[in-house]
């Protein structure tokens, strides 16, 4: 590949589309940042709303701490923080400035404002429909298979923007060059990419997810996965140190923490798991910084291809994904290339493919903690002479064959999973 090959443009731009930074969880965000929107385009505050969300959505936004709240959870919580304080131009940060006054009225808002949350008549996985009413106005918003991807915006029942392909997959969420992602033109695309065309990119994400991971290590977060990794007699070995990183980035950003990440896949636990690993790795084998910007580039690549046939929800957990790509970074990280790497992304997608989502909440941080565990055993089994081989269970033969097992499996074979895991949470 060389810059002027059309991967290379396509590359930077999936990069572009997919490092961007979140607070929370990226569903209870992209809630608020809809009723943030629906509010704006109302020009006042709402008498009462209307929540309409797909089954996936009432899944992880159930249990997730919304943050700037004091610890409020739930639909009418992120609706109330994005109509009390959203600013949409921010989209998944659109509540990160709450004052003290704006706190005590989101807590008190559902009880004044009457709102109705109800399953969207929808086959897609993620949906929001947000309408708020006052009086005899009223504006509703939709959005459609990417968190921030709205599809319309209506007043009083006329359209004021609509995108001409408002029932189509979206271009965000299947998006810009997704097609021409594999696992050999990735590992090309990391090695001779100008560091300036993705320097600033990679820098934001190393500063935010480093920053989130080290306040989940001093503060007191849900089960306190990383913490729990870290005890001991004090001589933690690299491996628990990367699996404690990332763990602790979920274990803040689940409960609650207001400090931004930056996502993959729609997914702030993505993020973290695809570079926290690999960048306690660079400081451990003291690489250059040059060295972890090219390797996060694999491990960022690989986690959005692997979800990619997939889809940004499903039962199927993501992390696995951003586990198997940051065992991938790591083997590039070390010298590795195309059989290095592709072996540890078979190993580990055989290992841990069984995991299953059920809804964003503290417990992400251990399957984070699991899946890391098993990108790291992928590649300590390449390097010690072992693999695990085709027509074994979902693994095929070569990398891309076993990437479309899992994609099939994660679509396709998981959605009455999916179904399924969301009746017993909606069971409680």
């Amino acid at each position: 590949m060389n810059s002027d090959d059309p991967k290379y443009d396509n590359y930077l731009a999936v990069l572009r589309e997919e490092l961007m930074p979140a607070m929370g969880c990226t569903e209870p965000m992209a809630v608020a940042y809809a009723a943030a929107k629906a509010r704006e385009t109302l020009g006042k505050m709402p008498e009462r709303v209307l929540v309409e969300v797909s089954g996936n959505i009432v899944k992880n936004v159930k249990s997730a701490v919304v943050p700037k709240t004091g610890g409020l959870k739930g639909l009418k919580a992120a609706v109330a923080a994005g109509i009390v304080a959203g600013k949409a131009e921010m989209k998944l940060e659109a509540i990160s400035e709450v004052s003290g006054e704006q706190r005590k009225e989101i807590a008190g808002f559902p009880e004044k404002v009457p709102i109705e949350v109800k399953m969207a008549d929808t086959d897609r996985v993620l949906e929001i429909i947000i309408t708020v009413y006052s009086g005899s106005e009223n504006a509703r918003i939709r959005i459609i298979d990417a968190h921030t991807n709205i599809v319309s915006i209506e007043k009083n029942g006329e359209y004021l923007w609509r995108n001409s392909e408002e029932n189509t997959v979206s271009a965000e969420a299947e998006g810009t060059g997704r097609t021409m992602l594999d696992v050999e033109a990735i590992l090309d695309f990391a090695g001779m990419v100008k560091l300036e065309d993705v320097c600033e990119m990679i820098e934001r994400q190393i500063r935010y997810n480093s920053a989130i991971s080290a306040e989940g290590l001093r503060g007191n977060y849900g089960a306190n996965i990383g913490k729990v990794l870290c005890s001991g007699d004090g001589n933690i070995d690299i491996k628990v140190k990367a699996k404690a990183a990332a763990a602790a980035g979920s274990d803040a950003r689940m409960s609650g923490c207001g400090m931004p990440v930056i996502i993959l896949s729609g997914s702030g636990n993505q993020g973290i798991a695809a570079s926290l690993p690999v960048i306690e790795y660079a400081v451990h084998l003291k690489k250059s910084r040059e060295e972890l910007i090219r390797a996060l580039l694999v491990s960022d690549l690989i986690t959005i291809h692997l979800k990619t046939g997939i889809g940004r929800l499903s039962a199927y957990c993501g992390v696995v994904c951003a586990g198997a790509a940051a065992g991938a970074g790591i083997a590039y990280l070390q010298g590795g290339r195309m059989e290095e790497v592709a072996h540890t992304i078979v190993n580990a997608l055989a290992i841990t493919s069984g995991i299953v989502c059920d809804g964003a909440k503290p417990s992400c941080a251990a399957k984070i903690a699991a899946a890391v565990d098993a990108g790291l055993l992928g590649y300590e089994m390449y390097m010690n002479g072992q693999q695990f081989y085709g027509g074994e269970g979902i693994v095929a033969k070569g990398v891309e064959k076993t990437i479309e097992n899992i994609s099939r499996l994660g679509r396709e074979g998981m959605r009455k999973t999916d179904k399924e895991i969301i009746r017993i949470m909606l069971d409680e």
